[in-house]
């Protein structure tokens, strides 16, 4: 049996598992947020704990673990280039916390449509974005039998995203299912290549927090022809913005099929 080793514990988290569980209990009960039985989706950040553990909290506190039995976790390529979608090869995802186990069944299906791509365990081990979710869906998700079915998404233009939405429908309509999308928002500065200001908002950061709510507030309304208008006016460097071009198609063919 194949297993992804927890790559980042002890850089990007901590890999001391009582440690662990008591910065994610505090965070997920200071969120104050109750589990909402209709939540069927996420989208929360894979920074460093540090930096992103108490924001990714205001998500992951919504999840119903009683109801999800599978759960989807999409999140970006960040070393390795592909216009497509990849799939583990592992088995089984480790954390500090405990194993969460792959989804073969569903796993199988995908495979067959020929569309997917497979990670070698050197790129699966090297990506974070998908990393930084599970210790809080093992922490979630304590004592139940979830799996997990981690997808990669490649730098898809929007075609290509439609083609996976149509692919991952299915699995929404079914409430046992869950979706984790795995995205932090503008990357700015000259070593992103990225320094959009709008001079009228005062400091930098005030016109990056517009942005980026402006980015929010489309995805929201569930439009994915109105996101790819927004990600073409102002080159936002959303670092998952193809899970959630992905995810606005499994969304929008769940709601008009």
């Amino acid at each position: 049996m194949a297993c992804r080793e927890a790559t980042h514990a002890g850089s990007w988290y901590s890999d001391d598992a009582e440690e662990l569980v008591q910065e994610l209990d505090y965070w997920l009960r200071s969120s104050g947020l109750p589990k909402l039985t209709d939540a069927r989706a996420i989208i929360a950040p894979h920074a460093g704990y540090w930096y992103s553990g108490r924001c990714a909290a205001y998500a992951f506190a919504n999840i119903d673990s009683q109801r999800v039995q599978r759960v989807f976790l999409l999140g970006p390529s960040h070393h390795h280039f592909t216009r497509k979608c990849a799939l583990s090869t592992a088995s089984v995802y480790k954390t500090p916390l405990g194993d969460l186990p792959i989804d073969h069944e569903v796993y199988d299906e995908l495979r067959a449509s020929g569309r997917f791509e497979d990670m070698s365990m050197s790129v699966d081990e090297a990506e974070h974005s998908m990393e930084m979710h599970l210790p809080f869906l093992a922490k979630v998700f304590q004592g139940t039998n979830v799996k997990i079915v981690p997808i990669m998404i490649g730098a898809c233009p929007p075609e290509t995203e439609a083609t996976y939405g149509r692919l991952l429908a299915k699995y929404i309509d079914d409430p046992n299912n869950f979706f984790s999308i795995s995205s932090d928002f503008c990357h700015w500065g000259s070593r992103f290549g990225y320094q959009y200001y709008e001079k009228k908002r005062g400091p930098i950061y005030k016109s990056i927090e517009a942005l980026d709510q402006r980015g929010m507030d489309i995805i929201e309304s569930g439009d994915p022809d109105a996101f790819q208008e927004y990600l073409s006016e102002f080159k936002n460097t959303i670092c998952g913005r193809h899970p959630i071009g992905v995810f606005f198609h499994v969304i929008f063919l769940f709601q008009y099929h």
